[in-house]
């Protein structure tokens, strides 16, 4: 869960327990300057979800890894300090495939028809609809894997938990379970955008020569994702209106490939790490009531032991 100032992200352990490690986010001065212009702030959007995306994922990976009662401690350790590196290298090895696989392999496809197709903006909406059926199709099948269906879980737990937060509801799995699994601030329904905005601005960039082509599809990624969060950001803002929520209903119903309904374990540890924000960012909420031990552990899952020195109390 991200706030404006602070994020936390909170781990289910093997043995039940529930792992919180929160983190205050200090972008420089210039950089937070930016967040506040449209447009720009839309990159900067992008890059923080990708980086403390990232650094959730290593997180969660080094807390697998401390607490797999399979391995001893010094296989823990080797296996925590070789891991970070690996992930990274995976993730920049997935980024990478991940543009070619959305935005040059249907460029390809369509590069390869545009004999048959007489006009500039049907070969573009061509490109387009091989880019969404490629999406649509990608989703639908990892959803089918048990691993990333229960990610799934957890992504419809964080739907419901803020849904009940936002709605005045108690932050308690009663109080979440009965949201919807859907929001229209979703990262699905921002990629949906990024696909029909890609037809239209491509389609004025004409159908110049391949080299081109591909160039445009690479380096106009931050600006479509920048119009994309404008939408996004307005979008949830005039949700209450109907004819808004007839055009978000293809976001929405999207996120039916992303979400599935979450468990009460789920609810719980969603509800930990927004109530965890939510306390550091200075808001006036009641502590959730939980059937699971919680415990606070730094960025590497290590337990954070508190003690009392001189009067204050510190963490260790």
């Amino acid at each position: 869960m991200r706030g404006v100032r602070h994020m936390a992200t909170a781990v289910r352990l093997p043995d039940g327990r529930i792992a919180v490690w929160e983190q205050p986010l200090d972008p420089q001065r210039w950089a937070a300057r930016l967040r506040g212009v449209p447009f720009v702030r839309g990159v900067f959007a992008l890059w923080d979800t990708l980086v403390l995306g990232i650094r959730a994922l290593v997180f969660s990976a080094q807390v697998a890894v401390r607490y797999d009662p399979e391995l001893s401690t010094e296989e823990q350790r080797s296996t925590s300090e070789s891991f970070r590196g690996f992930l990274w290298g995976t993730v920049a090895l997935s980024l990478a495939l991940s543009v070619g696989l959305f935005f040059l392999l249907p460029l390809g496809i369509a590069s390869l028809l545009d004999r048959w197709i007489s006009t500039t903006w049907a070969i573009h909406a061509v490109e387009g609809s091989i880019r969404l059926s490629i999406l649509l199709g990608y989703l639908a099948l990892i959803g089918r894997t048990p691993d990333i269906a229960r990610v799934f879980g957890y992504h419809g737990a964080e739907h419901k938990t803020i849904h009940a937060w936002e709605r005045g509801f108690p932050m308690t799995v009663e109080g979440a379970r009965p949201q919807s699994v859907l929001h229209p601030r979703c990262g699905t329904g921002f990629l949906l955008i990024v696909v029909a905005l890609s037809v239209v601005i491509f389609a004025f960039l004409g159908w110049p020569s391949l080299v081109w082509r591909v160039v445009s599809r690479v380096a106009l990624i931050p600006v479509i994702a920048a119009l994309a969060y404008e939408l996004i950001r307005l979008g949830a803002r005039w949700f209450h209106l109907p004819v808004v929520r007839l055009v978000l209903w293809p976001s929405l119903a999207l996120q039916r490939l992303t979400t599935r309904e979450p468990d009460d374990p789920m609810l719980e540890t969603a509800i930990v790490a927004l109530h965890r924000v939510l306390v550091a960012e200075g808001h006036d909420v009641t502590a959730p009531v939980l059937r699971t031990l919680v415990m606070d552990v730094d960025d590497t899952g290590a337990e954070r032991i508190a003690v009392i020195t001189l009067g204050k109390e510190t963490a260790e």
